[in-house]
């Protein structure tokens, strides 16, 4: 079984400094950008259509007629359709029916077809019944058009069978279709565990959006100085990522010093100081859509590393270390959480909240909790060839000074894993000093 550790010997091939070079890139040395819309070294044909096809066959599996999709995330899955991607994370006017066989038709903002309509996973587009609805107070209104519309479609288009998914919508909308005599399913679940087992082509993906992340992280690393901010820093990482074709952070987990402890303060005005500790997380929606999610902790000079940095430092390492050592295909979840390393327990009432958790279009399935968490967050299930994980730490005392976070992602390979995020540690935390 080969798993895949780091070692500074991994990274010769990554030029970190000029953060341009990158094998994920398909680059042997001379520079290149990654913000090509659609880069010739991923076959996006194939990533479109091989994304449908898995969503196809559990659908004809799960014996859904069709689904409605109004998740972002799931239309860019199902179709790779992206219309202003913030906006209809919060707003449900944009929606997609996918039929397990026959048309895909996009109910569409207003003006905005031409965006979508490029795409050969795009049968037809129709204006949404749905815009505005909810700012004008007309949602009881529009609510029935929605579900006659979509009734039809479903009676010419879903084979016969009633059962139509919703992925997120209004209940309002999901009352109307059962008006209509439709059987309706909540299936956000289970195409996120379709989701779960990625394509080549996305694990191609994901190589070239971690190589933009970690772009973003070099910087971050140049730039940490004495006197700037928290959200200067953050700054210069979410103009990398833009600059690399990256798309946008869903977090802003950029803190230091006092405030790396407990974890999840995000980034403000407060000014780095010599000697503290500087801790990121990327949680980056990165090049080509596609998640990228490690964790490093910085030190800012000058001067050598205190004894109390190091150990915090050198445990979360070995916390992320031991966990991905466990992995393999066919692994129940549940042994992960029971083998996984035993946190000491000056440090467990702030440990990370998950062992381990999905990695595809954002932070997906599975999500493996903590052992003694597992009652509370756990759930069955086991790893497959070709999912995604991001391993997490998080080393901070309640009350402590300073803490680490550490984190790395790696694909689970037919014969073990490989490491996706090879972004180098920090020598001098680790004791490595010459």
């Amino acid at each position: 079984m080969k798993t895949v550790v780091f070692n500074p010997d991994d990274c010769a091939d990554v030029d970190f400094s000029e953060r341009m070079r990158h094998p994920a890139g398909g680059d042997s040395g001379g520079g290149m950008w990654l913000s090509d819309t659609e880069p010739a070294f991923i076959d996006v044909d194939a990533l479109r259509k091989g994304r449908l096809a898995r969503l196809r066959a559990w659908m004809v599996k799960a014996g859904y007629g069709a689904v409605v999709l109004f998740d972002p995330y799931n239309q860019r899955y199902a179709t790779g359709s992206r219309n202003m991607f913030g906006y209809f994370l919060r707003n449900s006017t944009r929606y997609f029916f996918v039929p397990a066989q026959g048309p895909i038709i996009l109910f569409e903002y207003p003006q905005t077809y031409h965006v979508t309509m490029v795409l050969d996973t795009v049968d037809e587009a129709r204006p949404s019944r749905l815009v505005w609805s909810s700012v004008s107070n007309r949602d009881e209104e529009t609510a029935d058009a929605f579900a006659a519309e979509i009734a039809d479609l479903l009676r010419q288009h879903g084979g016969g069978s009633t059962k139509i998914g919703l992925d997120r919508c209004a209940h309002l909308h999901a009352v109307a279709l059962q008006k209509q005599g439709c059987v309706v399913q909540d299936c956000q679940g289970e195409i996120l565990a379709v989701r779960a087992v990625k394509t080549p082509e996305e694990i191609r993906c994901l190589q070239v959006s971690m190589a933009g992340s970690e772009a973003a992280v070099a910087s971050v690393r140049d730039a940490i100085r004495p006197g700037v901010s928290e959200n200067e820093l953050f700054a210069i990482m979410y103009q990398e990522v833009i600059r690399q074709g990256g798309e946008f952070i869903e977090t802003r987990l950029l803190s230091s010093g006092q405030r790396t402890n407990p974890w999840f303060n995000e980034a403000g005005g407060r000014k780095v100081r010599p000697g503290e500790l500087v801790a990121l997380d990327t949680d980056t929606i990165g090049c080509y859509g596609y998640y990228s999610d490690f964790s490093r902790t910085f030190r800012c000079g000058p001067g050598r590393p205190s004894d109390e940095q190091k150990f915090l430092y050198r445990m979360a390492y070995e916390q992320v270390q031991h966990n991905i050592e466990l992995i393999k295909p066919g692994m129940a979840f549940r042994e992960i959480a029971e083998k996984a390393w035993k946190i000491p327990d000056r440090f467990v009432e702030q440990r990370y909240t998950s062992v381990m958790h999905g990695v595809g279009m954002h932070g997906e399935t599975p999500f493996i909790a903590h052992a003694m968490d597992y009652d509370t967050y756990g759930r069955e299930g086991h790893l497959l060839p070709g999912m995604v994980v991001s391993v997490e730490s998080y080393i901070g005392e309640k009350g402590g000074r300073e803490g680490v976070k550490l984190e790395d992602e790696v694909l689970i390979t037919e014969t073990g894993t490989e490491l996706l995020s090879r972004f180098p540690y920090e020598d001098a935390l680790l004791g490595r000093e010459i």
